[in-house]
């Protein structure tokens, strides 16, 4: 992610020197489609993290009930039964 943000950054440290010196029309299409392209891999990246997150936070709650679960079969086998 870090290395992302840094190719955008440097895509726009090149954008700015192109429109001080005015390098040229070719520059400025090539410079704005691979912002185009970083920008939607970062966000593809970013989203399929927070997916992941989700699906770990997820199968965290799931643990953390099975272990209550577990505890409260516990106690009901131990404690004796009215019946």
């Amino acid at each position: 992610m870090f290395v992302w943000c840094g190719i955008l950054f440097l895509l726009g440290i090149a954008a700015f020197m192109d429109t001080i010196f005015n390098y040229g029309n070719i520059f400025r299409q090539i410079n704005s489609v691979m912002f185009m392209l970083i920008s939607l891999g970062l966000l593809m990246r970013t989203t399929i993290k927070m997916k992941a997150r989700k699906l770990e936070k997820s199968e965290q709650k799931v643990a953390n009930l099975e272990m209550k679960l577990q505890n409260m079969e516990e106690l009901e086998e131990a404690s004796p039964s009215d019946f």
